[in-house]
């Protein structure tokens, strides 16, 4: 993976936010890249079409809801047909929000749980087989509240620390053909369900570094684990300004 170059990566979620900044980074290093979305298509197109101005045919978009095994099928069938290999999935789509006890429903354990685990879960498998055949690898962007939980965020929390053991268990399952890691964010973007300025600061008052990430050192990560780190498999790396160290 040391040369990107005609390498086929898919990033899941990735028309905008940190998602699009992985497109953006594996794409500037050589990657063809796929850009899937559930709803964001006008900000899909956009960048794909960036993409090909800059060079032609290395991007496409694929839509899909990943809460339906079905659609998990037609996105990998889609990008095999249309770009003939896939050498990275990043597993990056994810829902966020507070579900305190007491409140919690049952649609809310499936929607988080669906989009942080379940789909990542079934994704992975079926495309392990074209990942297999390129000697490729998996990147599943985990959270470091799935090791240190967040109040209010129970159902949340749990669903990343199933993707944690997942990353793990994956990379046992698949190697010695397939690598699989995560990357855990701390501070990066604030929800956009909207974070009061009190949190927000109470939030990097825990990081030693004191302030937030950018997509880019996320992006950066990925881009790590998927070009630089051949004997690494089966770890999760914190991109979080020092948040692990607090407890």
């Amino acid at each position: 993976m040391d040369n990107l170059k005609a390498k086929v990566v898919l990033v899941t979620g990735s028309a905008r936010r940190v998602g699009a900044e992985a497109i953006r980074v594996f794409h500037a290093n050589g990657a063809n890249v796929v850009v899937h979305y559930r709803h964001s298509s006008e900000e899909a197109e956009a960048l794909s079409s960036r993409l090909n101005d800059i060079r032609k045919g290395s991007c496409m978009t694929v839509q899909g809801d990943l809460s339906h095994i079905k659609h998990l099928k037609n996105i990998i069938d889609t990008v095999i047909n249309k770009m003939g290999r896939l050498d990275v999935l990043v597993n990056n789509a994810s829902t966020f929000y507070p579900t305190p006890i007491g409140t919690i429903t049952e649609d809310d354990w499936d929607d988080l749980m669906g989009s942080n685990l379940k789909a990542p879960l079934f994704l992975s498998q079926i495309a392990a087989p074209y990942l297999k055949a390129t000697q490729g690898c998996i990147v599943n962007i985990v959270d470091v509240h799935g090791f240190r939980p967040m109040k209010n965020y129970p159902v949340y929390s749990v669903a990343k620390a199933g993707l944690w053991m997942l990353t793990q268990s994956l990379a046992r399952e698949l190697g010695p053909d397939i690598r699989v890691n995560g990357v855990a964010p701390g501070a990066i973007l604030w929800p956009e369900r909207g974070e009061n300025q009190s949190d927000q600061e109470e939030l990097l008052a825990k990081t030693a570094l004191k302030r937030k990430g950018t997509p880019e050192d996320i992006a950066k990560a990925i881009l790590f684990l998927v070009r630089d780190a051949d004997y690494i498999t089966g770890q999760v790396i914190p991109v979080d300004g020092g948040r692990m160290l607090n407890h």
